[in-house]
């Protein structure tokens, strides 16, 4: 099956010398083929966003009521194709089909969100008496411009919707650039944006690597903004060449979060959300409870249960809706079982799993058991480092200072929870942690209208909720003079 890019309102073949392939991680087998965007094509793409939202200006001056109905349009379309999505969600990813659907559920209700955010009045007006005389100030919100979003291969529909329902809401005209493993769900999206009728330029779409079309994106100064969800060593290179026009950033970047659990939770209700925290998508989560920091009198019963439950996960076609699907590539496999390997070497106790499943349909899969390291000290690179896969380490605490102390030994500040059943306890180690998305005795919730994004090197602003929306605003003071006359500052 051939695929297109969608540049300035029509579909066409990118210019690029490779071929990418759509494969079913569950097989091995090819879904797709697309021909990957050039240099070229991505100069052509922005200039397309550039002259819809400086030129023709139909989505931006749009009607802000106009505008939102066509959001829920969209929203609906997705809804009306949730089962076809899903199910190419889940082929071209590997994640369960019930996960897919979630995903994309999802996504409607992020659409319908914003679609109504944009309705509700916004800014703030002042009046102010100052040296200048009586004064009328006010501020309004603006779209940013042309907005360049980069999105991952591990929530590659529901990522996306998170940028570019704000973003169009707000105004913008935009280049969307999929991961090249997973594009299939967002040609279908695009397909959604050509049927309700979005004005020409206002939305395009590059598929290719972030050797040519990323830097482009990042490096021309007509992209007013970029936003990356990824791996935080692309989002430092990001960064870097955006200085080029000192554009508007957003990263949501790596995680190694901590799940604290105290010795006086229901420990079979600890292990279930421990579970959600680290299995759900087969770890390929930014924000996934990979460091389970545990009370040491409670340790060996809990990680016990984990490791029961852990043996007990199926694996299959994610179709069939398993417990847990493939990860997404052979090197991405190869990748999680080399850092198995490192934390076998490092002295790590393996519990569990921390091998690749070739059983059954499962022979020419990446499918990798869920794996369990117990005797887990900060120092281990299987500690330090994102694996983003289903392995989960145990390290331990005896006192509540240590486990925070244990917690924010990371370099990212994604997110964390806490478990215990003393409230006092939960708030005042909730507040000590260092990371953006936090829980209480549970893992992994999240909702368009709660923003969402980390501390240090987890990222930089925030995505969903009002925020999310800001992120693609600019403010603009305006200030009236109500007095006629100069200001009678100078007597010459």
């Amino acid at each position: 099956m051939r695929k297109k890019i969608w540049i300035d309102g029509a579909w066409i073949d990118g210019s690029g010398e490779k071929m990418l392939y759509s494969i079913n991680p569950a097989t091995a087998d090819v879904i797709a083929e697309i021909k990957e965007a050039s240099f070229s094509d991505t100069e052509r793409a922005i200039q397309a966003a550039k002259n819809s939202f400086y030129v023709t200006r139909e989505w931006r001056d749009m009607d802000v009521q106009k505008r939102s109905d066509i959001l829920l349009k969209i929203a609906d379309k997705i809804e009306e194709n949730l089962q076809e999505i899903a199910a190419i969600e889940s082929m071209d990813n590997g994640k369960p089909l019930r996960e897919a659907e979630a995903d994309v559920d999802d996504a409607v209700h992020c659409f319908r969100y914003y679609a109504g955010l944009i309705r509700t009045p916004e800014g703030g007006v002042y009046q102010v008496n100052q040296n200048f005389g009586e004064m009328h100030s006010y501020e309004v919100r603006e779209p940013v411009g042309v907005c360049a979003m980069i999105t991952p291969w591990n929530f590659p529909f529901l990522m996306g919707i998170w940028k570019l329902a704000p973003a169009l809401a707000a105004g913008n005209s935009i280049i969307f650039k999929p991961s090249s493993d997973t594009f299939l769900s967002a040609i279908k999206l695009f397909e959604i944006f050509e049927e309700v009728g979005l004005p020409k330029g206002t939305v395009n779409l590059l598929v290719g690597p972030g050797s040519t079309v990323g830097n482009k994106l990042a490096e021309s100064k007509d992209v007013d903004m970029i936003t990356f969800t990824g791996s935080t060593v692309v989002g430092q290179n990001i960064m870097r060449a955006a200085a080029a026009n000192v554009k508007k950033i957003g990263l949501e970047l790596g995680g190694k979060s901590p799940n604290i659990i105290f010795a006086d939770v229901d420990i079979e209700s600890a292990v279930e959300w421990a579970m959600l925290g680290i299995f759900f998508n087969q770890g390929e989560v930014c924000c996934a409870g990979s460091r389970i920091i545990i009370e040491k009198s409670i340790k060996d019963e809990f990680v016990k249960r984990l490791a029961e439950r852990a043996d007990r996960i199926t694996l299959g076609n994610p179709l069939d809706n398993p417990d847990m699907g493939p990860l997404i590539s052979k090197q991405h496999m190869q990748e999680v079982l080399s850092y198995i390997e490192t934390g076998k070497k490092e002295g790590a106790a393996l519990v569990c799993g921390g091998y690749r499943y070739m059983e059954g349909d499962c022979k020419k899969g990446y499918f990798v058991r869920p794996t369990v390291f117990d005797h887990c000290s900060s120092q281990m690179r299987i500690v330090k480092e994102e694996i983003f896969g289903p392995v989960v380490t145990i390290q331990t605490f005896e006192t509540e200072k240590e486990a925070v102390a244990l917690a924010n030994d990371t370099v990212y500040g994604l997110a964390g929870a806490v478990f215990t059943n003393d409230m006092s306890k939960a708030l005042r180690v909730i507040r000590e942690i260092r990371a953006g998305i936090t829980w209480i005795n549970c893992y992994n919730p999240a909702f368009s209208e709660a923003p969402w994004g980390g501390y240090k090197m987890s990222g930089i602003g925030r995505e969903l909720g009002v925020h999310g929306l800001e992120e693609y605003q600019e403010v603009k003071q305006i200030n009236i003079n109500l007095n006629p006359g100069g200001p009678g500052w100078y007597h010459n």
